[in-house]
């Protein structure tokens, strides 16, 4: 009995061993259940959290002015060839989509691309344009032949503001992308992509057999969705956990998404290109980042280009491989071919055609960098710098691209004979509008596409002669003592300080006896300028700069007079505006309007001017600067330009040559030009030899327009003696006609005029 019973308990407790073995097995199993279910709960979070609402951070972009046509406009038909070619159009026989254009010598047809613009989207259009040699003369609806008023064509884009890892796309929606371009990506990456689950064993197996037949890779295994979800969510470190967790992630995506909205989001997601410290993201921008034009416009070919560098985009970089770029292409498009996505006809066309790549000429961020930069400056006054990198904003801007290209070509031109002995030349400038106070060119440098030190906004240098008709607008409104005839004296002077004596001298070193006050300023004479400013004294020179808008630090001293102040081009522009605008505070302004996402408005920058000159000097200075141009220091423009236009502005130059200035206006747009080393070493220019000489280049190309401002009431005509200074009559052989104001301090009669001194000019004549 006793051994009976020692079995009988061995056999129990080894099922009791057996039992209790078991059961953390359960447990364990349970708790890994439970982890994984929590582990796949989580990540089904995040997929919700980061694939709903706003899925991207969409940069704001930035575009100039539209281009609008009408009968009349000052354009000539190279100047309109060169903005259609920015903008991507593509030159046929006869246009039949948006974005083509046929060109027979001066007369232009094409098809407007839809655009929505901050007054509301406008749609495409069908124009005839005729040009003469240097203006739109007619203006047609080429289906029809009626007349039109105005079209404009969209803006370009020339550039954005990216976030912090540099990722730039242009969200496109489904519907808006090509279906041979979603059929050709399908066929290729994900045949079965609208009937797996996320995960398909059977397209794995298919790619392995289809790239063992052709030798190489054509095909991938991954499925559309396991690519998005390795994009969007994950990092690019491979690795078994990496692979488990694209799977389980696609696998979710798909049970809480449509198949069309993971399409969709693939298209905008996927990496292209890379440009600069730029990504380039999806085939909106991939579209036109190498073809200069919209997906709705692109050809089979370059479809099956965007398509093939999908599988590698810098492997299959066109630009840097174009050979290793066209096979796969060639590649794609035999799959397209066997696919019945295309025609054998178009298939051999297609192999046959080139890859197609449009370098952008101008148009993006590379060309326009200085004044992207003003614009930057602007939004980051008024927008938290989340909101412009991620909320998709629509920048509409005032940018000129033909008085940009303008500005850069005459720059370069000046600059580049100089670079052998002054490698270090540089220069920068800004066009404006003199009415409205638009940037419509801003060059930080002599390279057009540099995006460094921006000098147009941030080098301050001696201004020189440049600071004169402020002193002069000084003593012209006070008309009880002065006037542009009154006699100043350009004799030695010397001018005792605390630290020393003070003896100015003209930039010809020679003294010029009595001067009429409308000449010192024309010719710039320095001695003459010093005296005045000491009878205004320095206080009030400095009070009338602020009134003008200078700012900056001040030189309290009368070297002041003679520009002994650092200014950037910038400042400089703000000061003369106050004088070609007639005498209006126009604060400058860079931005027109500002658009949501949804294309709704955000903000407008309506025109605020107030009038800080009062209209009769305003005019007196207008007419004293355009004497500069007619007999004074920039009197050779009279040999580019007619003398007719009246146009007006300041030579500027610094002690031993280092800097060259001008500040010119016609009737509609000043400009603003500084030539010299950064180094501030002399460079032997003055401001006529250089300055204004990429001044005058700018405004051959663009066309000067007449500046004949009216005289104001109160402002009365007499010829003066040259000789004396005094009223003229008949009787006088070299005389000049000048505005004076009605009531306000006369010279006296010439001794030409034999005592008499009348007003002389006919009334039509003034």
């Amino acid at each position: 009995m006793p051994p009976k019973k020692r079995k009988s308990r061995r056999r129990g407790g080894k099922r009791g061993k057996n039992r209790a073995f078991r059961l953390p097995w359960l447990k364990i199993l349970l708790l890994a259940l439970v982890l994984a279910g929590g582990y796949i709960g989580w990540l089904d979070f995040q997929v919700y959290r980061q694939f709903e609402g706003k899925r991207w951070s969409l940069p704001a972009r930035v575009y100039a002015r539209p281009l609008e046509l009408y009968a009349g406009l000052a354009l000539r038909p190279g100047q309109f060839a060169n903005e259609l070619r920015a903008l991507g159009y593509r030159t046929v026989s006869r246009p039949r989509r948006p974005g083509e254009v046929a060109r027979d010598g001066n007369r232009f047809q094409l098809i407007t691309r839809p655009f929505t613009f901050w007054d509301g989207r406008e749609p495409s259009q069908t124009l005839r344009v005729s040009f003469s040699a240097s203006r739109v003369t007619r203006l047609q609806d080429d289906r029809n032949g009626a007349r039109l008023a105005l079209a404009r064509l969209e803006p370009l884009e020339i550039g954005s503001v990216h976030t912090a890892r540099q990722e730039d796309r242009i969200l496109v929606q489904l519907g808006e992308v090509p279906t041979l371009l979603t059929e050709a990506l399908i066929a290729v990456e994900d045949r079965r992509f609208y009937q797996h689950h996320g995960v398909s064993p059977r397209a794995i197996a298919r790619a392995f057999l289809v790239n063992v037949r052709s030798g190489e890779v054509v095909q991938g295994g991954s499925t559309l969705t396991q690519q998005l979800v390795k994009n969007f969510f994950l990092t690019s470190r491979r690795s078994l956990w990496r692979k488990v967790n694209e799977a389980l992630m696609a696998l979710l995506l798909e049970r809480r998404y449509s198949k069309d909205e993971i399409l969709e989001a693939y298209l905008n997601e996927i990496y292209l290109a890379q440009d600069g410290q730029r990504a380039i993201h999806g085939f909106g921008l991939g579209s036109r980042f190498f073809f200069q034009r919209p997906l709705d416009e692109l050809s089979i070919e370059q479809i099956a280009l965007l398509v093939g560098m999908v599988k590698g985009p810098s492997y299959y970089d066109p630009r840097r491989h174009p050979q290793r770029a066209k096979k796969r292409r060639d590649l794609v498009l035999r799959v397209m071919y066997e696919q019945g996505l295309i025609s054998q006809a178009e298939y051999q066309k297609a192999r046959n055609a080139p890859l197609g790549l449009v370098r952008a000429v101008a148009g993006t961020s590379k060309q326009f960098p200085a004044f992207l930069d003003l614009v930057r400056r602007q939004l980051r006054r008024e927008y938290r710098e989340q909101d412009l990198v991620s909320e998709g904003l629509k920048i509409f801007t005032t940018l000129d691209p033909q008085v940009q290209w303008a500005l850069q070509k005459s720059l370069d031109r000046r600059i580049a004979p100089l670079l052998g002995t002054h490698p270090d030349m540089q220069g920068a400038g800004l066009v404006t509008h003199s009415a409205n106070g638009e940037v419509l060119a801003l060059a930080g440098g002599r390279r057009a596409g540099f995006a460094g030190f921006n000098r147009a906004l941030d080098a301050r240098r001696h201004v020189g002669s440049l600071i004169k008709p402020a002193v002069y607008l000084g003593a012209l409104e006070q008309p009880a003592r002065y006037s542009l005839a009154t006699l100043l004296d350009d004799g030695p002077l010397e001018y005792a300080q605390n630290d020393g004596v003070w003896r100015p001298n003209n930039y010809d070193h020679r003294f010029h006896d009595q001067v009429m006050l409308y000449q010192a300023l024309a010719h710039s004479y320095n001695v003459a300028t010093a005296r005045l400013g000491l009878d205004l004294g320095v206080d009030r020179v400095i009070a009338t700069l602020r009134r003008l808008s200078v700012d900056r630090p001040l030189n309290p001293y009368p070297s002041l007079f003679l520009g002994a102040t650092d200014l950037s081009p910038l400042d400089v522009t703000r000061l003369y505006l106050n004088f070609a605008s007639g005498g209006f505070h126009v604060p400058l302004r860079a931005i027109r309007s500002i658009l949501n996402a949804e294309g709704e408005p955000l903000q407008r920058y309506d025109l605020e001017v107030k009038r800080v000159i009062d209209p009769r000097p305003a005019y007196l200075i207008n007419r004293a600067l355009q004497a500069v141009v007619e007999e004074g220091t920039a009197r050779a423009l009279n040999r580019r330009f007619a003398s007719s236009l009246g146009l007006a502005g300041k030579t500027g130059t610094t002690n031993d040559l280092r800097d060259s200035w001008f500040a010119g206006y016609d009737g509609a747009q000043l400009a603003v030009v500084w030539m010299g080393r950064d180094d501030n070493q002399p460079m032997g220019l003055t401001g006529a030899s250089g300055a204004m000489q990429v001044w005058a280049d700018l405004f051959a190309q663009t066309g000067a327009v007449p500046n004949a401002p009216a005289a104001p009431e109160g402002i009365v005509w007499h010829g003066v003696d040259r000789v004396s200074g005094g009223l003229a009559d008949r009787g006088c052989p070299d005389t000049v006609q000048l505005p004076f104001v009605e009531n306000g301090v006369l010279p006296p009669p010439a001794p030409c005029a034999g005592g008499r001194a009348p007003q002389w000019i006919p009334e039509w004549l003034q």
